[in-house]
């Protein structure tokens, strides 16, 4: 049995094959899994847990019936899906995690976050974060209709696009100083986020102590995950269908 983790699936109606390729993962994985953590933006966009896409139904059926076999689940959300809910926790069985949030995996301590908090450099993102996670915020988005959440999702996803397109891929990376000021302060040697879409597995000597720091990948050209057994971690690739044009 193993531990599974995995972030930014960014499961969208408009991209079916990635929604089957998962499904298809879970069934697959099932016989192995020990706990699943989902480390954020396992949707692209998430307007309310009262108006989720019914295309997501089979998939949200699938997980629970994962929870209800004693799969443990685990939700952090991310910078997409940061407006799911209680009732979807319920639904679904997960349990949502706060961030950071720190567990023991086969013994050793890791520190999980989304990862959007260490790219402090991209200033104009960093106000963004800190408006839409205003419980104030939130409370009047949610207010609103669902189509109205829609227009302006699209919208906030459209601004979204032409930001990364004008800002340097470095500033949209973490700051190698913000990594290393929470792993000081957390006492943690093991760090897995997602967000930057950079797999890789970065290993640093900081203040005499061993560090490491997992990424996880993107759904998009193909599945990433990370398992976790006794004898250790390792990167994993899922295929995708090819998106025909």
């Amino acid at each position: 049995m193993a531990d599974y983790f995995i972030a930014d699936l960014h499961l969208d109606p408009r991209r079916p094959a990635v929604l089957d390729a998962f499904g298809h993962w879970l069934e697959r994985v099932e016989p192995d899994l020990g706990a699943l953590y989902i480390l954020g933006d396992l949707f692209e966009t998430w307007i309310g847990d009262d108006a989720s896409d019914p295309t997501f139904d089979p998939l949200l059926d699938r997980l629970a019936d994962l929870a209800r076999t004693r799969h443990p689940l685990y939700f952090m959300p991310g910078n997409r899906d940061f407006l799911v809910g209680e009732a979807l926790a319920r639904r679904v069985g997960w349990t949502t995690l706060g961030e950071p949030a720190r567990i023991r995996c086969f013994g050793t301590p890791v520190g999980l976050l989304h990862g959007d908090t260490f790219c402090t450099e991209d200033r104009a993102y960093q106000a963004f974060r800190a408006q839409v996670r205003n419980p104030a915020w939130q409370q009047a988005f949610l207010s609103r209709t669902p189509a109205e959440r829609r227009a302006l999702a699209d919208a906030a996803r459209a601004a979204s696009q032409r930001h990364n397109a004008q800002t340097a891929d470095l500033l949209m990376d973490v700051t190698p100083e913000a990594i290393d000021d929470f792993m000081r302060r957390e006492d943690l040697s093991c760090l897995v986020h997602g967000h930057t879409h950079r797999p890789a597995v970065h290993r640093w000597i900081l203040d005499g102590v061993p560090r490491t720091r997992i990424v996880l990948g993107d759904w998009y050209e193909q599945g990433r995950i990370l398992r976790w057994d006794e004898s250790g971690y390792r990167l994993e690739t899922v295929g995708l269908p090819p998106v025909l044009t």
